[in-house]
């Protein structure tokens, strides 16, 4: 039989009555005559729960020990679903992250997976089951455990879907595929049929939610379609595929970060990027040029930022400037790089619009804006409308 692999984001296992949901999608693929593999994550709010209680005991909790703690909220979801779909009549077995032969790197709280071993769920299929996986870990090669970093569920079910050779890779969340915008921000904003790789890989790293960028990543290397879809909803989703360049070009995407971690001043480049690293704190964008040195850094993954801006401060003194009072606003597509063209429109839109830019970066599929951390939500609006809403832009 094809194997599917389903992936259930936190807002699809918030609650009894959605795991209970969940059970009847998974048995309903089991009915199709597909083997199944759910990959789950944890109920809800619960990992910033665990977070909370986490920085209630320590300002910077120890990386290792906040590994060990977070894990649990996915072993809840898969136990859970595991019985609920025991109770539907169907056979079901929960793996956590090592049980499945998820192993990963050293680095505590944004690992990434290195191999995927995965005898027990392949003995588990054989035997008729349906697989259930706690998604967001692994074990380290030190037989450690390890998590995958915010969203890292979605890379266990792709890292999964290409160990197994599975027919197909389904993310099921609270939204029916990925928008040329959030559609909060901009009200006209159109689910996306259709995105290449590296267009959707580019938008995880600029902000977008719906799926993860090391996620894309494993699927682009694997040549694994993703599908996107919104959970217990018939539709098409987005289909998240190998595809080469559009011969268009052009703005796919808004896409925002609505808050950053600037850092400025003058200190040595390569001095900057080690102290980031000992972190695990990796830049999103860095800048280099006269003397100074510019990153911007996701603050998804970086736990314990009071503590991390007073070791940044004991270390480089006064040459370094830390603000958090920044967001980034990203236009994503292929062939942004062909020319200075939509940068220049889009500094243009912003100005007349009165939104500042503090900085901007260009590349062959991203052109990244930064400004107020207050403005973004406008920003975002203003720019979807200029790029993607006009009859110049379609």
């Amino acid at each position: 039989m094809a194997v599917v692999v389903q992936k259930y984001g936190g807002s699809s296992v918030a609650d009894i009555p959605r795991v209970k949901r969940v059970a009847q999608l998974a048995t309903g693929a089991r009915r199709a005559g597909d083997d199944v593999v759910v990959v789950v994550s944890a109920m809800g709010k619960t990992t910033d729960g665990l977070l909370k209680q986490a920085h209630e005991v320590s300002a910077n909790p120890d990386r290792r020990e906040l590994d060990m703690l977070l894990t649990v909220g996915e072993r809840i979801s898969m136990a859970l679903l595991a019985m609920a779909i025991k109770d539907l009549g169907y056979d079901a077995i929960s793996f956590t992250g090592s049980q499945s032969g998820i192993i990963t790197n050293d680095t505590h709280s944004d690992a990434r997976i290195m191999e995927v071993r995965p005898t027990r769920i392949q003995d588990a299929l054989r035997a008729g089951k349906i697989v259930i996986v706690a998604g967001y870990q692994g074990v380290s090669t030190r037989k450690e455990v390890t998590t995958l970093g915010r969203g890292g569920s979605d890379t266990t079910a792709v890292a999964l879907a290409a160990a197994l050779n599975a027919q197909r890779c389904e993310i099921y969340s609270d939204v029916d595929g990925v928008y040329t915008a959030d559609p909060r921000l901009a009200q006209a904003a159109i689910r996306m049929d259709v995105l290449s790789h590296v267009e959707m890989q580019e938008m995880a790293e600029a902000g977008a939610k719906v799926l993860n960028a090391q996620a894309v990543e494993w699927a682009r290397r694997a040549g694994i379609v993703i599908h996107a879809l919104k959970t217990g909803e018939p539709g098409p989703g987005t289909r998240v595929e190998p595809a080469p360049p559009r011969a268009s070009g052009g703005v796919r995407a808004v896409v925002q970060r609505a808050r950053v971690l600037w850092l400025s001043g003058e200190a040595r480049a390569d001095e900057l990027l080690a102290f980031l690293d000992g972190h695990h704190a990796p830049a999103d964008l860095c800048w280099l040029g006269g003397g100074r040195v510019t990153a911007l850094l996701p603050l998804e993954n970086l736990h314990g930022l009071e503590v991390f801006a007073a070791q940044l401060a004991e270390k480089f003194g006064g040459r370094l400037e830390a603000h958090t009072r920044f967001g980034a606003v990203s236009l994503v597509g292929d062939g942004l790089g062909a020319s200075h063209a939509t940068l220049g429109s889009a500094l243009r839109v912003l100005a007349e619009a009165g939104h500042p830019v503090h900085h901007a970066a260009h590349s062959a599929l991203r052109i990244t804006l930064v400004t107020d951390a207050d403005a973004v939500p406008a920003a975002v609006a203003v720019l979807h409308r200029a790029f993607l809403e006009t009859p110049a832009a379609r």
